[in-house]
């Protein structure tokens, strides 16, 4: 597996075909650069996601409430968020937050002036006085290892995990903590990662797992959803309804994504072609 859609790799610049790749922003010891540098291009995913990872680990709970040895045992399902960067999602899960006010958190003078041990303090201080009480178990899974030790080191994460699933199976902590995962989330990663990772995760689960991805309309869905399907698992999506995730870069960006977007049979009319990365919720359950 790799980083999510927006920073992964050496360097910067545009990747294959043309999306633009944050490379320097992604696994630095803490988030600044990240949201600095997607401010401006009004990145928003996350803030989509809200609500329905909320409303999907509410259903995942309660679907398991009572059940026995088959669904953990009677434990509240966990929240496996694959591609979770700085832990961006497990922020908005579990505390009081919206993402223009992680921006403004991040981005603002007092952040700028901290040392990253200094804002971690702040950070942790920041999130407790807004974690909700209903509050869920999240476990990380990001091969950027520093983006991942900071999202635990503050709090947001309840286990944090590195595994390149696109090239070794799970290891010991992964492994472990998979027993407990009920419901995988993402909202990036579509560009790098293949069935391969699900695959891992779902024939390492100890429980029922449902997943709710945001995928980018410009990478196909298709090779996902047949090997959730070969774990029992049936995919449902409303592909009239999108969801932007950021504004493009420049005209090359926006050619890629248009031209892979009507390659994959679809419309880019009043979405990619109005300037904007769009995706699609594919939410997938027994």
């Amino acid at each position: 597996m790799s980083v999510q859609d927006e920073a992964s790799g050496p360097e910067n610049g545009n990747g294959p075909g043309g999306k633009a790749r944050f490379y320097d922003i992604y696994n630095q010891a803490d988030p600044r650069a990240y949201f600095t540098r997607l401010a401006p291009l009004g990145y928003e995913i996350p803030q989509h996601a809200q609500p329905v990872f909320r409303r999907a680990a509410e259903l995942r709970s309660s679907a398991g409430a009572g059940a026995g040895a088959g669904d953990g045992g009677g434990r509240r399902p966990a929240v496996l968020d694959v591609c979770c960067s700085y832990g961006i999602n497990a922020a908005l899960l579990n505390h009081d937050l919206t993402m223009a006010e992680l921006y403004e958190h991040y981005t603002g003078r007092r952040a700028q002036r901290l040392s990253t041990v200094e804002l971690a303090a702040w950070d942790k201080e920041f999130y407790e006085e807004r974690r909700r009480p209903d509050a869920y178990p999240v476990i990380g899974l990001d091969i950027a290892a520093r983006a991942v030790r900071y999202a635990q080191a503050v709090g947001l994460l309840d286990a944090a995990c590195t595994d390149n699933l696109e090239l070794e199976p799970p290891g010991p902590r992964l492994s472990a903590a998979l027993a407990d995962v009920g419901l995988i989330t993402m909202t990036g990663g579509g560009s790098y990662i293949t069935e391969r990772t699900f695959d891992a995760l779902l024939s390492g689960a100890g429980r029922p797992v449902w997943v709710s991805a945001f995928w980018l309309r410009t990478v196909p869905f298709a090779p996902i959803a047949e090997t959730l399907a070969a774990h029992g698992l049936r995919t449902t999506a409303d592909t009239a309804r999108t969801y932007p995730q950021r504004r493009f870069t420049d005209e090359r960006e926006q050619r890629y994504a248009v031209a892979a977007v009507r390659a994959l049979g679809e419309d880019p009319s009043g979405l990619e072609e109005a300037g904007l990365f769009q995706t699609v919720l594919y939410e997938s359950r027994p």
